[in-house]
């Protein structure tokens, strides 16, 4: 388990890394972190987390059909960048697949229930923090492609958020600078807002 002085500190600490090593969150443990995404903000109750975990030896396969569809989705791309990306699948301890259950012709709007899944995330990768794990989101033009989407158990018209790279971070996180708050919030008294991060 990380330790932090608070749960707030767990919040403000966390950094996404890809320099990830063995292990990765297994049974129980990793059943607890993912179940945090299941605690994110949902209007309608629409339920659209949908989870696949790729581990072990399935990895290099997983890694094969990435590059297959990124040969359909991105027919021009260079060699190096598709043997860049199967290295990553095939060699992250653990990926998770951000499924998206979506329900276009339901009561709650199809971008809610996106919102949902990407809030989930976000709780998945606090979470992994919190327990001493680190994560990455990875996203990409691959992450379209239907025939992938299919062997993840999502066809039309579910979709995909991306992939988790998950592990234990093999170094601690550099402390790179943040964003100062006060160019991004503003306090509402009437007129219209503007933020300092849009000056200029």
């Amino acid at each position: 388990m990380a330790h932090h002085h608070s749960p707030l500190d767990v919040l403000l600490s966390r950094a996404s890394t890809d320099h990830l090593v063995e292990p990765p969150p297994k049974g129980d443990e990793l059943r607890t972190i993912l179940s945090a995404g299941l605690r994110a903000p949902d209007h309608g109750k629409m339920r659209p987390w949908r989870y696949t975990v790729i581990k072990g030896k399935h990895r290099e396969a997983f890694a094969d059909l990435v590059v297959e569809a990124m040969g359909r989705q991105e027919p021009d791309a260079p060699e190096a960048k598709k043997t860049k990306r199967h290295h990553r699948f095939a060699n992250m301890p653990m990926i998770i697949a951000l499924g998206m259950h979506l329900q276009p012709e339901g009561k709650i709007p199809v971008i809610e229930q996106e919102m949902a899944v990407a809030a989930g995330a976000m709780n998945v990768l606090n979470a992994l923090h919190a327990a001493g794990f680190g994560g990455m989101w990875v996203t990409g033009p691959f992450c379209e492609d239907r025939v992938l989407l299919q062997s993840l158990g999502l066809p039309e018209p579910h979709r995909l958020a991306g992939f988790l790279f998950v592990g234990t971070p093999a170094k601690h996180a550099d402390e790179r600078k943040r964003p100062e708050i006060d160019d991004y919030m503003a306090v509402w008294k009437g007129d219209a807002i503007t933020f300092a991060a849009d000056a200029g």
